[in-house]
């Protein structure tokens, strides 16, 4: 559950006008049952980031990362 917004959500890191808008838009984004799915997903792209793509969203990826260890 949540793992479309999530996606959604983790490409919109680098605006973050838009990123608070999807926030808000999907109630499941920050529930306890959408944390799998958030996990998940912010895990998939800095795949991407190791091997040399989406290298823009290494550092918000990051900052998501942490925003997810403390919930």
């Amino acid at each position: 559950m949540g793992f479309d917004a999530s996606m959604l959500y983790a490409y919109t890191l680098r605006q973050p006008n838009v990123a608070a808008r999807v926030r808000h838009a999907f109630s499941v984004l920050g529930s306890p049952a959408g944390l799998g799915a958030e996990a998940t997903v912010r895990a998939q792209p800095l795949q991407t980031v190791a091997r040399g793509d989406n290298l823009v969203l290494e550092a918000p990826l990051r900052d998501w990362a942490e925003e997810l260890s403390r919930r």
